[in-house]
């Protein structure tokens, strides 16, 4: 894992360093539910603004230069998924492409592919309330000053419009991989820590009837991507 790490931490910040300075570089973290997507792109985000603030010892307030942005907040609300034609199925469902809000993840995109200017302001994402199980608009702020992105979400390499769209404006595209079964293990303890299921059966049910078919899709329309990490454990998953 350390040197995988590495090898793309060197290969960020050597690609941040040759961009203008009105120009944003923007990787798309991809995988499977499970894989470890998350993890990679906040340790990416943490390991790129040290070397950033090591760059730049004089200044005692220096704002980070990475910032990591999840997906989560382009989930569907609630009042969406009840007013499609099959809302329990939509519910059951909830995680896959479809219930997902897609063109407004590529206009988040899109605006932050924009040119930065002296007067560029901070661009602002939604996150997803785990409380309310609902998206919280402009709740995640991107300050003008955050000129390297790290997006993190399972749909950012699917061949499939409106997210084939988003694909074609990052820099570089990057895959988590892991084995179905570690995702399974994962998963299953996640979703009952986070009260989505109420029991392992419940959540063992969940897994495999959303989660893995969800990852199958993924991974059989995946664009071709830059780099293949192998999954980043997180110590998390196996807190109960």
């Amino acid at each position: 894992m350390n040197s995988q790490v590495d090898h793309l931490v060197k290969k960020t910040w050597a690609k941040f360093t040759t961009l203008p300075p009105d120009t944003r570089l923007m990787i798309a973290v991809s995988g499977i539910p499970g894989s470890g997507k998350t993890a990679l792109a906040t340790i990416m985000t943490n390991r790129i603004n040290e070397i950033y603030a090591s760059e730049n010892p004089s200044s005692n307030h220096i704002q980070p230069i990475a910032t990591s942005l999840p997906m989560d907040g382009y989930h569907l609300t609630r009042a969406q998924l009840s007013a499609m034609p099959d809302p329990t199925h939509a519910f059951a469902r909830r995680g896959a492409a479809f219930t997902f809000d897609g063109e407004k993840f590529l206009t988040l995109v899109q605006d932050l592919r924009k040119p930065l200017t002296a007067d560029s302001k901070s661009t602002y994402a939604p996150s997803f309330d785990h409380a309310v199980k609902d998206p919280v608009d402009d709740d995640i702020e991107i300050p003008a000053s955050c000129r390297v992105v790290f997006f993190e979400g399972n749909y950012l390499s699917l061949d499939k419009v409106p997210w084939s769209t988003a694909a074609g404006l990052m820099d570089e595209l990057w895959f988590v991989d892991v084995d179905f079964e570690v995702a399974r293990g994962r998963l299953v303890r996640r979703h009952v820590k986070a009260g989505i299921a109420k029991d392992e059966a419940e959540a063992e049910k969940r897994v495999a009837e959303n989660d893995l078919i969800n990852g199958a899709e993924i991974l059989e329309n995946r664009l071709p991507v830059q780099e293949i990490v192998s999954s980043i454990y997180d110590p998390d998953w196996e807190k109960s």
